[in-house]
Formats: C-alpha cells, sequence, structure tokens
C-alpha cells in the first residue's frame, strides 16, 4: 500500500463496494446468505493476529453474551474467508465473536470481505476498529503507530484518513511515553485519557509516578490530577535569587539522587538546599492537602 493510494482517502485503503460473500469453494462452511451478511459456524472463526485489542474485560463479555441469548447479535462481525484452510479470518468484532461463544450459540451473522493482501488485511483490521468506541487509548494509540510506520505516513496525514484532528492523533500517541504501569492503568480503565495528559505535563518521571499514586489512591478527577500536576512540576516555592553578578551553582548529582529517592519514598515533591558547609543544610518537602499531609506523616513514622 503506497501513501499515494492511502491519500485518495479511506475508500482507497477500504474500497468502498459492497461485501462480498465468500467464494463458493466455501459453500460447505456456510449456513445461508442474506443481503450481504452470512451466517457461519462460530468454530470456523480464528481471532486476528493484527487485532489491536488487548484486553477482554470478562464481565463486559459475560453482559454481551446475555444480551446475545436474549436479543441475538445487533450487527454482524466482518470476516475474511481463508481458502487454504477453509475457515475464516477476523478482520473486526472480536469482542461480539467471544461472547457469542460464551452464549453457547453454534453460528454467528459475519460480513465477508477480501483483502488484497496483509497489508490491505491490517488496514482493514485497524480501520475498523478505530473507528469504533470501545478501544482503550493505549489500543488506539498503538494502532495509530502501526498505521504511521506500515505506510510511511505523518501524523497530519493519518489524521485526514481516520477523520481525526493533528492534536488529537499527537495527544493520543503522546500517552505511549508514559511508563508501562500508567499505561496498563489506562488500558483496565483506573485512570482516563484526561488523566495521562494530566500526567504528561510533569517532565520529572519521579513526581509523575508520585502524582500518578495520588490520584489512583484518592480516586481524582481530571482537574484535581491536572491542577495538582500543575503545583508538582512548578514547585511550592520558587529558588533563591542568586547575589547580583553571582550565578546559581548546579545541584550536585549526590543532592539530586537523594531528593530522587526521598521523592520515590514520600511520594511528593522533595527540596533539599545544602549550606556552603555540605553537612548543614534543610529539607522541604510539599503537600496538596490535609489528607496528603497525613499520609506523608504516617510514611516518616514508620
Amino acid at each position: 500500500m503506497t501513501r499515494k493510494a492511502l491519500g485518495r482517502g479511506l475508500s482507497a485503503l477500504i474500497p468502498g463496494a459492497p461485501a462480498s460473500a465468500a467464494p463458493a469453494a466455501n459453500a460447505s462452511v456456510i449456513s445461508s446468505s442474506t443481503n450481504g451478511i452470512t451466517r457461519v459456524p462460530v468454530e470456523k472463526i480464528r481471532p486476528n493476529h493484527l487485532q489491536p485489542r488487548r484486553h477482554f474485560e470478562p464481565e463486559a463479555l459475560t453482559e454481551l453474551a446475555t444480551s446475545i441469548k436474549q436479543h441475538g447479535l445487533a450487527q454482524p462481525i466482518v470476516v475474511s474467508f481463508d481458502v487454504a484452510t477453509r475457515s475464516y479470518e477476523l478482520i473486526a468484532g472480536e469482542r461480539r465473536w467471544r461472547a457469542t461463544q460464551l452464549a453457547g450459540l453454534k453460528e454467528i451473522d459475519v460480513v465477508v470481505r477480501e483483502p488484497r493482501d496483509e497489508k490491505h488485511r491490517m488496514a482493514l483490521t485497524l480501520i475498523e476498529n478505530l473507528q469504533r468506541a470501545d478501544l482503550n487509548p493505549i489500543e488506539v494509540a498503538l494502532g495509530y503507530l502501526r498505521l504511521m510506520k506500515e505506510f510511511g505516513i505523518n501524523q497530519t496525514a493519518l489524521a485526514e484518513e481516520v477523520g481525526k484532528s493533528k492534536a488529537t492523533i499527537s495527544n493520543t500517541l503522546r500517552l505511549l511515553e508514559l511508563s508501562e504501569e500508567i499505561q496498563k492503568a489506562l488500558q483496565y480503565g483506573q485512570v482516563t485519557e484526561g488523566h495521562g495528559r494530566a500526567l504528561l505535563t510533569i517532565t520529572d518521571a519521579n513526581l509523575r509516578h508520585a502524582v500518578f499514586q495520588k490520584l489512583v489512591a484518592n480516586k481524582l478527577s481530571v482537574r484535581e490530577t491536572e491542577a495538582l500536576a500543575r503545583e508538582m512540576e512548578a514547585g511550592p516555592i520558587a529558588p533563591e535569587t542568586p547575589s547580583k553578578g553571582k550565578k546559581a551553582e548546579a545541584k550536585p548529582a549526590d543532592l539530586r539522587a537523594l531528593e530522587e529517592s526521598l521523592q520515590q519514598v514520600l511520594g511528593t515533591k522533595v527540596v533539599i538546599r545544602a549550606k556552603k558547609d555540605a553537612s548543614k543544610g534543610s529539607i522541604q518537602i510539599s503537600y496538596f492537602s490535609f489528607e496528603d499531609f497525613d499520609r506523608i506523616l504516617k510514611v516518616l513514622k514508620k
């Protein structure tokens, strides 16, 4: 797939022609076909190795299975037919397929598409899934990144292809700069994309982790997290102004290491100010609420 093809929009990436029925050679695995929707045995479908979704919530799957059992499948899944194995590979709808299995149903409604090659299959899978609203922010970010790498396009071109603003694409991709622990929290819904963006405003990794721990422990809103991030990033007290004609000296590496160590232990911003005689100085510990103050006291008393 070339950039030229992508430049013609999604109609070039994913042709808008009506979904094709599976070829006649696979008639033995098809139960029926109506209006482009085909019913096939659930056991004849296999997961897509390009699927951007990585986590399926068991409770949500159970609820969907109950709904499918009572009311049927509201929307068919999208698959491609593999002539060699005489089976189907999912393009979109793995969650619905899994729930159908959980409901104990033997057949499922599908729409069959015929990817031209592996790249086209990946494009179909990613675009189909990225246009759905139930992917978590990290899955979306990884999907965007993969499209950019595979098709050699930049954020501006990607924004045009998926119908999003460049700012939205950029903000979503930046979530991949967060630590693995925070990314997992985003994947499992412990924090939202708004929380993730607020954390990205903190440049220091240790402080960012400290704020993350606070927001999870105290169930902070996005606005509360943004305010806390601003305070932590700015620091509680402006640095001392050096005397006229004197340059501020850089803090020694050992003091910076001690600050980082204390920040990890206390989960808050710590500033060490040493006097000329390095054996004397002061430690400044920041707190941002009475609850935070009590928590720090408990850590210090241990």
